[in-house]
């Protein structure tokens, strides 16, 4: 009998031990570091915003998509574990990529259908020391423009009452050319970590407050309006 394969939507917190944590960060001192030092020029800014407490893991981490190196990207960034919610095409068997997106913690998301098990995930995730990461355009987008945003990474920070942080990918401008001849022209990038977004605020609040950080540090056009009453930095902290 053929062995059934497994729904990666699923995932528990036994499964973010410290063997997998050690194989997250080789790959990022294996692989992502030294791409980034040879394709790109980049400034990292905003680790002073990162908190320091001792749940500083229950954090959800949120950035702008313009591509599909910015899980590597971010994770680069902050140097956390991260766990990413991913597509469920990507866990497919004829995905080249699935066997590292599996070991690296993320798990399956149907877009046009969400999941209790996405809930119990996420619950399970941030029970560790691991964070989540999310990106709320729900897929790779034309850099310098914020529309059709996702409204579950909310939904999802309320319910965790994990605060959020964006993480602004800024000039984006595609992906490097392997086949150049040396010297390798390296492309500019900067990536910067803007200050929690209390998951206390109202959803609108919250959806306004990324796409505003987003739109400053990635020098985006578009920004979501801003909710007619909006709570003081006090109030949010507060906020029921």
């Amino acid at each position: 009998m053929a062995k059934e394969e497994r729904n990666y939507n699923r995932r528990y917190a036994r499964e973010y031990n410290i063997f997998r944590t050690m194989f997250y960060y080789l790959m990022i001192f294996v692989l992502v570091k030294p791409y980034m030092d040879k394709y790109y020029n980049y400034t990292i800014t905003g680790r002073e915003n990162l908190p320091k407490h001792k749940k500083a893991n229950k954090l959800i981490y949120a950035g702008n998509h313009v591509s599909e190196l910015d899980p590597p990207i971010l994770t680069f960034a902050v140097m956390r574990p991260i766990a990413y919610m991913a597509k469920k095409e990507l866990f497919e068997k004829s995905e080249k990529r699935s066997w590292l997106v599996k070991r690296l913690g993320a798990f399956a998301v149907d877009r046009a259908k969400p999941e209790i098990a996405t809930f119990k995930t996420v619950r399970d995730i941030l029970k560790t020391h691991w964070s989540l990461g999310v990106f709320p355009q729900g897929g790779t987008k034309p850099y310098g423009k914020l529309n059709d945003l996702k409204k579950g990474f909310v939904v999802i920070a309320k319910k965790a009452e994990a605060d959020i942080i964006p993480v602004a990918i800024d000039g984006w401008d595609g992906y490097p050319d392997k086949n150049q001849k040396k010297p390798i022209q390296k492309k500019d990038i900067r990536i910067h970590i803007c200050k929690p977004i209390s998951y206390k605020l109202d959803e609108d609040e919250i959806m306004y407050l990324w796409s505003k950080e987003i739109s400053e540090h990635a020098n985006y056009t578009e920004i979501m309006p801003k909710p007619e009453k909006m709570k003081t930095a006090e109030e949010a902290v507060t906020a029921g």
